[in-house]
């Protein structure tokens, strides 16, 4: 199937990763050969969400029995892959050519080699069983999408938060001003007590309310999906058993009743998303948050949120049959990989870089950064090549998302990083995809936002007081 499906190779080639294979170069030489055959036909994709919601997302492929038709599947199941982990659904419509859709409920069943996608979307976020229905286009559910503003409130005593796998940070905001912020390690992926997360959690927010004569609310973020402000999946708790996991599911909830204080926690995307909203007094902005995971949330154009998932993470970015697997996913070339301190860890042996062992993964960064910001050339490749990735990463997410403005952030963006991603982007796309180029901005928020900035950000997502 791969084989058959061609890969294009970027004209920029990353200095650690010469057999990386864009998706945006592989997908947009696909559609052009499915033109030019005159033989293409709708493929038709549809998600349903558990409230009723549904996304469509429409292209072209070889009609059945075409020669070049086995190259459909390929390009099928990474598009599906990618909504799935974008927009989110427990039951896919794939409306097209049979052999799609048989391709696509083989490949997302319980024993296919998308269980982890199968048991995800259906039992742990929506609670419901994962169906894949094959059918013709025409029978696509028509979308029926759903938006709602979010927070964007600034007054009054408030708390933000930010949970990451390496660190935790809190701030005591002021009718927007931030008068303390806290960054302190923690290790949740190593801890299987649900209580030792509630009490890093309840510390932090005690100690930012202890600045403050009141708190009269609290917003959140974390890589994860959060749906009601409760945790559905998180790379966090990883390591909590599954029949203690709603200890954790509920937790905010819990904490939320204890503090008699509203509550909001959300993905760290959505927090990057409405901050860069706010701050460019504009909207169409995807926010990347580059952490201990990569984390995406969009503001849409009308400056709304979507009850999409943004679980950039898991969304293909790479199609080279050599891409790195994820461990918890097991599947290749997923955006966490990528887009995050897992990208540093990875191309640190290629880069001449021996990490130390018995160190956090925050040390381990930070031994890198330090050599990033020396000067040594084996760190700079490292962020030179996360740069080329984002730039053909971004033209592959416009391809998902209306954009007018990126934001990215986080603490693989600090310092000469940054700079280093942002140079790299830009060059991509002014190169290889000059109009869009020409319509999306690309930036990077101060250097204090980048890093401890999130959780004072995260105050936004909070109600009206």
């Amino acid at each position: 199937m791969q084989q058959a499906f061609h890969l294009v190779k970027p004209r920029f080639t990353p200095p650690l990763e010469e057999g990386y294979r864009p998706p945006a170069l592989a997908n947009r030489a696909f559609i052009k050969e499915v033109q030019e055959s005159g033989q293409g036909v709708p493929l038709v994709l549809g998600l349903e969400r558990a409230d009723g919601s549904v996304s469509r997302f429409e292209t072209q492929v070889f009609a059945e029995g075409h020669p070049r038709s086995d190259a459909n599947l390929y390009y099928a199941e990474r598009l599906v892959k990618f909504l799935l982990w974008q927009r989110g659904g427990w039951r896919v419509y794939v409306g097209g050519p049979k052999s799609i859709g048989k391709h696509i409920a083989a490949s997302y069943a319980s024993d296919g080699p998308r269980a982890f996608d199968y048991h995800f979307m259906g039992e742990d976020v929506y609670e419901h069983t994962f169906t894949v229905v094959s059918c013709a286009a025409s029978d696509v559910p028509a979308e029926r999408e759903s938006t709602q503003p979010l927070g964007r409130h600034l007054d009054g005593y408030r708390i933000g938060f930010d949970l990451g796998a390496s660190d935790r940070k809190v701030s005591a905001v002021v009718n927007g001003e931030a008068i303390f912020s806290e960054e302190v390690v923690w290790e949740p992926r190593k801890n299987s007590d649900p209580a030792y997360h509630y009490k890093e959690v309840m510390t932090a927010l005690k100690t930012a309310a202890a600045k403050m004569p009141r708190v009269d609310a609290i917003g959140g973020s974390s890589a994860g999906v959060y749906i009601n402000n409760r945790v559905m999946i998180a790379s966090l708790f990883r390591g909590v058993a599954k029949d203690r996991f709603d200890e954790v599911k509920n937790m905010f909830l819990r904490i939320r009743d204890e503090l008699g204080v509203p509550l909001e926690v959300v993905n760290d995307g959505e927090v990057t998303a409405l901050a860069g909203s706010m701050s460019l007094e504009d909207n169409g902005v995807l926010g990347i948050a580059l952490g201990s995971s990569e984390a995406g949330g969009y503001v849409t154009m009308e400056g709304n949120i979507t009850g999409w998932l943004n679980e950039l993470a898991f969304a293909p970015v790479d199609y080279s049959p050599e891409a790195p697997a994820d461990e918890w996913s097991g599947d290749q070339g997923v955006g966490g990989l990528y887009f995050s301190q897992q990208c540093p860890f990875r191309l640190a042996a290629k880069a001449g870089i021996e990490l130390p062992s018995g160190i956090t993964d925050a040390e381990k960064l930070k031994v890198i950064q330090e050599k990033l910001e020396a000067g040594h050339d084996g760190a700079t490749k490292i962020w030179q090549s996360m740069g080329i990735y984002m730039g053909y990463s971004i033209a592959h997410y416009a391809d998902f998302y209306d954009l007018k403005h990126v934001l990215i952030l986080g603490r693989c963006t600090s310092g000469r990083g940054g700079t280093l991603i942002l140079d790299g982007a830009n060059e991509v796309l002014r190169a290889e995809f000059p109009e869009l180029a020409k319509r999306v901005n690309i930036q990077l928020p101060d250097e204090t936002s980048r890093r401890v900035g999130q959780s004072i950000r995260s105050e936004l997502v909070g109600g009206r007081i």
